[in-house]
């Protein structure tokens, strides 16, 4: 097989290939010019993790006796969840970079300025959930009802949720724009996996109790906000920060329902006023027509910061699908 096989090559450096290679027999139905081809891929990671999430089910029921959504949502139930679903995804992730002889954590986690950007996810995220709920106080969608938590309690509390809520960011972010947005990218570019996987990420939230139509559409368009964010820093480490700082603020510090979950142990306590509308109700906050005018915002200001000054590690030629490349050749 003509296939590239530099391990130190990166999301962000690599090259155009002039032809695709000529592969015969059967090789070819499963190699393409950008190694194993995009359909093949995301059906090997999506068995490889089906697996290990089945062997991970079996193994909270039998060891910690815990069932998939039972349960309120407590710190301990949401740190052993997330530990467990994030080795899975890792793992799954693993497999595909070893089959495709490329680094470990190709698929997200490369690229340089990781912790500037991860805390700077941290710090918009937190602010973005701040000014929405200062939003819904000011404008009499919602009331707080005081401090929740005292003393050492707030601080274990604190902790323990932002373990939780790390963990989610790294388990949602790597699940869905890892390795399946990289594989749809050198597939049918990087748009139309992005535009399928956030609407995948709307739809898996429709599984929470209390959830809304409009928490859901909320929940597809900030995927699109953390794939805006993937496109211009060549990695997964804005989104990240910012998706764990989103939750907890939401659940832990606001006291506030988080796509119908109300986590046990938060800081302040609060109730929705008005119409669900406009308050999101038992959904929470993302359930308010108001949270998708912040998305749609945040997106604009992440286009006319980073367009202005970024060339996406995804626009090269490099990353085009090979029938992009080939027509691009003829032309």
């Amino acid at each position: 097989m003509n296939i590239p096989l530099d391990q130190n090559q990166s999301p962000t450096e690599i090259a155009p290939l002039a032809n695709p290679p000529q592969d015969h027999g059967i090789e070819w139905i499963f190699w393409g010019p950008n190694r194993l081809r995009a359909g093949w891929g995301i059906f090997a990671f999506l068995l490889i993790f089906g697996v290990l999430l089945a062997l991970d089910i079996i193994f909270m029921r039998s060891v910690f006796h815990i069932l998939p959504g039972a349960g309120a949502f407590t710190v301990r139930l949401g740190i052993i969840s997330e530990v467990t679903q994030v080795l899975c995804v890792f793992l799954a992730a693993a497999c595909m970079a070893l089959i495709e002889r490329r680094p470990v954590f190709y698929y997200g986690f490369q690229g340089s300025a990781r912790l500037v950007r991860f805390f700077s996810g941290l710090f918009w995220g937190f602010l973005a959930i701040a000014v929405l709920v200062f939003t819904l106080w000011k404008a009499g969608f919602l009331a707080f009802d005081g401090l929740q938590l005292h003393g050492p309690a707030i601080w274990q509390f604190a902790l323990g949720w932002g373990l939780v809520f790390l963990g989610t960011g790294f388990f949602e972010e790597s699940l869905l724009r890892g390795y399946v947005q990289y594989a749809m990218t050198r597939g049918v570019g990087f748009w139309w996996g992005a535009l399928l996987f956030s609407f995948l990420f709307g739809f898996t939230h429709g599984a929470n109790p209390g959830e809304s139509p409009a928490g859901l559409f909320a929940a597809g368009a900030i995927g699109l906000v953390f794939c805006i964010s993937l496109w211009y820093t060549g990695s997964l480490w804005w989104a990240v920060g910012f998706h764990a700082a989103w939750d907890w603020g939401e659940s832990y510090f606001f006291g506030t329902s988080d796509s119908g979950l109300l986590a046990q142990g938060h800081l302040f306590g609060e109730h929705p006023l008005g119409k669900i509308l406009w308050s999101g109700g038992a959904t929470g906050p993302e359930g308010s027509i108001l949270a998708l005018a912040l998305i749609f915002l945040i997106a604009i200001l992440m286009i006319a910061w980073w367009g202005r000054r970024v060339q996406s590690p995804f626009a090269g030629n490099g990353w085009a699908p090979a029938w992009v490349r080939q027509r691009r050749l003829v032309h």
